[in-house]
């Protein structure tokens, strides 16, 4: 399974002193492309040839909140949801005791030029679960 770590930084934290929740999609992003890059994937030269990945819908589900100075990783898996969209399931876990801090599912589909919704056979390739 594939696994970004990461550390909290004071300024993504709100008044309340824990990661402000838009933050996590920061994160998320972030794992993502690794996880592309990580598998020969890159985000950059496909924007440059004209094919986009976009995130359609994101399902965040918040278990716990990570505070600054946490030290996390993210989980990246990639589920074949039809046949142009697929769903990254990923996973936050504080790293000190491996506790799940939030679980997400993000729906993307790849766009062509014409901004059409295209088959993209490199996810296809990743599929895991």
């Amino acid at each position: 399974m594939f696994k970004v770590e990461m550390k909290v930084r004071d300024y993504e934290c709100d008044i309340q002193k824990v990661v402000n929740n838009a933050v996590y999609q920061n994160y998320l992003e972030h794992s993502r492309h690794e996880y592309l890059l990580a598998n020969n994937v890159d985000f950059v030269a496909l924007a440059k040839a004209s094919i986009h990945l976009v995130v359609v819908r994101a399902e965040l589900d918040y278990k716990q909140s990570l505070v600054p100075g946490d030290d996390f990783y993210i989980t990246v898996e990639v589920e074949k949801e039809s046949r142009v969209k697929y769903a990254f399931i990923q996973h936050v876990y504080r790293k000190a005791d491996d506790k799940l801090m939030l679980k997400a599912r993000t729906l993307g589909v790849a766009l062509n030029e014409k901004g059409r919704p295209v088959v993209f056979e490199a996810l296809d390739k990743l599929v895991t679960i």
